[in-house]
C-alpha cells in the first residue's frame, strides 16, 4: 500500500470518529459499484447520509480538499448512494442527502482540520 492510499484511509478514519463524536451512527465504508463509491454511509435523525471524504496532508490556499467534489463526482456519488437504497430495500420515502468531510492536516500543530459540508448538490 502506497503512502497516498495509507493517509486516504487514515483520514477517512478521522472523518468516521469526528462523525460519531457528533452523533452518527456508521452503517458502512467504502461501498463500492464499477459506476463509484461512498466512502462513509451513516445515519443521524432518520437520515441515511452518504459521505465523501476528501484530504490533504497540508493546507494549500486555494486547493482545499472539498474543491476536488466536482460535478461528476457527484452524479456517481448520487447513482451509488441509490443503489445502495435499492440493495438494502430501504423505503422510497427513506431520507437521504449527501455530506462531504474535507479533512486538512496541520503538522506543525499535529492536528486534523476537519470541514463537514451537508446536503451538497447534486
Amino acid at each position: 500500500m502506497d503512502s497516498r492510499t495509507k493517509f486516504g484511509y487514515f483520514a477517512q478514519y478521522l472523518a468516521v470518529t469526528w462523525l460519531k463524536e457528533r452523533g452518527y451512527i456508521v452503517l458502512g465504508e467504502n461501498f463500492r459499484r464499477p459506476w463509484g463509491e461512498i466512502d462513509i454511509i451513516c445515519r443521524k435523525d432518520d437520515i441515511v447520509v452518504f459521505v465523501e471524504v476528501k484530504a490533504n496532508k497540508k493546507e494549500y490556499l486555494g486547493f482545499e480538499p472539498e474543491n476536488r467534489v466536482n460535478h461528476d463526482k457527484i452524479q456517481k456519488m448520487v447513482r451509488t448512494a441509490r443503489t445502495y437504497l435499492l440493495s438494502n430495500k430501504l423505503p422510497d420515502s427513506q431520507e437521504w442527502r449527501l455530506d462531504v468531510v474535507s479533512v486538512t492536516m496541520d503538522k506543525i500543530r499535529e492536528v486534523a482540520k476537519i470541514r463537514h459540508y451537508k446536503n451538497i448538490d447534486p
